[in-house]
């Protein structure tokens, strides 16, 4: 099943150091500050608990040693192996939320002029996490994730959307519509980047990357 602890002791956890994304205390930082778990069989579990700390699934998901993910495992919930392995029905997995959302109500207590990054993966939230920690980063957990409803505790922050980007632009498109569709329950705009749309080659759009593949591949080829 999974472990409810806090844990370090994943693949995932691991290559962010080892391939240079993190560093020890970094990654140890944000592991705490986003309580990533470890399943029995080594995956790393990414708690989506909400802004009233109410624990609503923990996505489980498996990575290799370069810190991408091993597609020969299929991530899986937390919810649903508690249902196979103990008929388990209770209110865990019914309505999701954005992963990192139980850091909203800490960080806008000290900081009066958040601004909230919204991600598609949660490895990118814990990464940019890190790297830019003036933003709260926060994920979707998958391009069509994004809805207005979890947006909605969003509604009196500074929000800026970080699609991935495809050849075609559609997740751009997608985020951009949702955005829209949302603003009415803001204080302020939603901005969504185009960083990517205007900065990532046609094989990297090809390749569908996200921020943190733009950030590190331009270091490693400047």
């Amino acid at each position: 099943m999974t472990d409810l602890a806090l844990s370090t002791d994943t693949v995932f956890c691991r290559s962010l150091v080892s391939t240079g994304m993190l560093t020890e205390e970094q990654m140890r930082h944000a592991a705490l500050r986003y309580r990533l778990g470890r399943s029995k069989d080594g995956g790393v579990v990414f708690w989506e608990i909400d802004e009233r700390q109410r624990v609503r699934d923990g996505k489980i998901m498996y990575y290799r040693d370069d810190c991408h993910r091993d597609k020969g495992l299929k991530p899986d919930w937390v919810s649903s192996r508690m249902k196979q392995h103990y008929g388990y029905d209770g209110e865990i997995g019914i309505e999701r939320c954005l992963f990192g959302l139980h850091l909203l109500s800490v960080e806008c207590r000290l900081h009066s002029d958040l601004v909230v990054a919204v991600v598609e993966a949660e490895k990118t939230a814990v990464i940019c996490s890190e790297l830019f920690p003036q933003y709260l980063w926060l994920a979707a957990g998958g391009q069509t994730m994004l809805s207005v409803s979890r947006l909605y505790p969003l509604r009196d922050c500074k929000v800026v959307l970080f699609p991935d980007t495809d050849p075609e632009g559609k997740t751009y498109d997608g985020w951009h519509g949702v955005a829209e569709a949302a603003q009415p329950e803001f204080s302020r705009p939603i901005r969504v980047s185009r960083i990517l749309e205007e900065h990532a080659t046609e094989e990297q759009k090809q390749r569908k990357i996200d921020i943190v593949d733009l950030l590190f591949e331009t270091i490693t080829t400047n």
